[in-house]
């Protein structure tokens, strides 16, 4: 199983783009011969309710059958990474030939054996096998009313559907109900049958998506409310700032035509007063910078990644929806350095090497040290979410060989094509002082008040992003996906503006920090909601879940915040140097 393991280490090196996408053996063709080989792995056992704890299906006193060779094995990087442990169940089945209920294995059952399956029924723990990439699932057990007896299932019946030279259907039933008993022996059976289907080899998927679930009229409500909420909310950006800003212009068009006596009398506020300062350099360019360049990379990722799960339908290959995003990430890195190189250079770093670097690793570490930390936790517990360290060698390969390249490519092209400072207003040499305000004008109380429409905007696809990901349903509708993306961006980018508009009208040129945290204070909201539909909607329980759940929610939730607030930053800013560029300033 090592050298398996270095064997997918060095295929994502070598083939890094067909690696990833998709892996040429004799199972992905999905093609079969009359009495051809059909293999049947399993995968892995573990608790209903703890999607994430799962462990190697042998970990658990199963035999296997007496066929120990098989003409081919495959994994991807995505599968690798996502704790699939595929191993061969030793059961000789062929295309079309049906086998009659036989056994393949005997278990002799001491004390620890039966203990251990004790344990599994327990905590209901079931299985996962695989059969030309259909997914079929399987109960250990089940114990009787009293909880004093337990009953393990040991014949596996399976019925095989084809059409053509394909296979488009697979079902289990677990029979043979065997009350667990120490010191016996226990026989394992099977049996396969093969009928004719008329389901398409393009729609064998559609058994195991939740059309119920997904399109619901909850759903489909939600989008058209966030829509409604858009309509509504670009209409009142634009009705008011147009309205305001006509009469800001009106005054100090006003204003231009005074001489120098009536002007110093005059009651000078507004916006205009701090255009010798609103483009003045961030506090921590270098930090912000790298922000922003992450944030668009991350969308550029979002994008894509929706874009080829609506036409690929991802769902149907193992691991195939990590693996793009993977692909899709360091092939996007000329983005993250674009962005974060020109930004840069225009508020006038100097020391663009650290901030490439910076740039370039700031989610990579983020995501890799989670998923190492956690990886610790696995490796304690046995359990197969383990990443092998070939694996872990391959992804920082990746980050050292493919993404920091890239990224310097477009950190160049980012400073010498948009990196010169072009701002419509010259910047004063000495910052002006910032006027007090009311508390409620703030940036910290902006910031904090920000998120709350995008996050309103998103809230229910979260529940159904959830729910797919910690329970057991297949996420397929990414046109849903796709129109929250756009309604999230539309409406964060018209709350960064009038919170930014509302702070310069107070005279604080602080906007930058201000727009993109305020944006990307969604994130808070969304990890809030995580703890809710940890304790209220799931029945998830134990370290190793937990830690897997708020780990990998933190990293799901500072991602979406990085890119919120990006998308916030430079819709904002659009907005600052037109409003100061139609304003005539000696």
């Amino acid at each position: 199983m090592a050298s398996s393991r270095w064997k997918v280490a060095a295929a994502a090196l070598l083939a890094f783009a067909g690696s990833l996408l998709r892996v040429d053996a004799d199972e992905h063709e999905h093609t079969y011969t009359d009495k051809e080989e059909v293999v049947l792995w399993m995968n892995t056992v573990g608790p209903y309710h703890n999607r994430q704890e799962t462990y190697k299906y042998f970990s658990l006193p199963f035999c296997a059958g007496s066929k120990k060779t098989i003409s081919h094995y495959h994994e991807t990087l995505g599968e690798a990474l996502q704790g699939v442990e595929l191993e061969f169940s030793g059961l000789d089945i062929k295309f079309k030939d049906e086998v009659m209920q036989t056994t393949y294995c005997e278990i002799d059952l001491d004390k620890a054996k039966r203990d251990a399956f004790v344990y599994a029924i327990k905590n209901h723990y079931w299985y996962q096998m695989y059969i030309d990439d259909l997914p079929i699932w399987g109960i250990v057990g089940e114990a009787d009313e009293n909880g004093e007896d337990h009953y393990l299932w040991t014949y596996k019946k399976l019925e095989i559907g084809y059409n053509g030279n394909r296979i488009v259907d697979v079902n289990l039933t677990s029979e043979g109900k065997v009350r667990l008993v120490p010191n016996t022996r226990i026989a394992m059976s099977y049996s396969v049958k093969w009928k004719k289907s008329d389901v398409k080899f393009e729609d064998r998927f559609d058994k195991y998506l939740d059309p119920s679930f997904f399109q619901h009229r909850i759903h489909w409500f939600s989008i058209f409310n966030s829509f409604m909420m858009v309509i509504f909310l670009v209409g009142l950006v634009s009705m008011i700032l147009m309205r305001t800003l006509r009469k800001d212009y009106a005054r100090y068009s006003k204003e231009e035509e005074m001489d120098d006596m009536d002007r110093d009398l005059g009651d000078e506020y507004g916006w205009k007063q701090v255009h010798g300062d609103v483009f003045r350099p961030s506090s921590h360019p270098l930090i912000f910078s790298s922000l922003i360049g992450s944030g668009c990379q991350i969308f550029s990722v979002s994008f894509i990644v929706i874009v080829v799960a609506m036409v690929e339908d991802l769902y149907t290959e193992r691991g195939s929806m990590l693996s793009t995003a993977i692909f899709v990430y360091a092939a996007t890195s000329p983005v993250n350095g674009y962005f974060g190189g020109s930004l840069y250079a225009k508020q006038g770093g100097r020391r663009w090497i650290k901030q490439m670097f910076i740039g370039a690793f700031l989610i990579p570490a983020m995501v890799c040290g989670t998923a190492f930390f956690i990886n610790f936790i696995a490796i304690y517990y046995h359990a197969s979410r383990a990443i092998p360290f070939g694996t872990m060698v391959a992804v920082c390969s990746i980050c050292f060989f493919v993404i920091l390249p890239l990224n310097l490519v477009g950190t160049i092209l980012g400073r010498n094509l948009s990196g010169q400072p072009n701002f419509p207003c010259r910047v004063n040499a000495v910052p002006r002082p910032i006027p007090e305000k009311k508390w409620f004008m703030e940036p910290a109380v902006i910031v904090c008040l920000g998120g709350i429409l995008p996050f309103g905007s998103i809230f229910i696809e979260m529940y159904f992003i959830f729910t797919s990901f910690w329970a057991y349903k297949i996420y397929y509708v990414y046109g849903f996906m796709m129109l929250v993306l756009v309604i999230l961006c539309i409406v964060t980018v018209c709350v960064t503006i009038v919170c930014t508009y509302f702070l310069l009208n107070a005279e604080d040129y602080r906007w930058q920090w201000t727009s993109f945290l305020s944006a990307a204070s969604t994130a808070v909201y969304v990890y809030m909601y995580s703890f809710y539909y940890y304790f209220f909607k799931t029945k998830m329980y134990g370290l190793f879940q937990t830690s897997f759940y708020f780990g990998y929610m933190a990293v799901f939730s500072t991602s979406l915040g990085i890119m919120c607030g990006a998308v916030g930053y430079v819709g904002t800013s659009a907005f600052v140097r037109k409003i100061y560029t139609n304003v005539k300033i000696d």
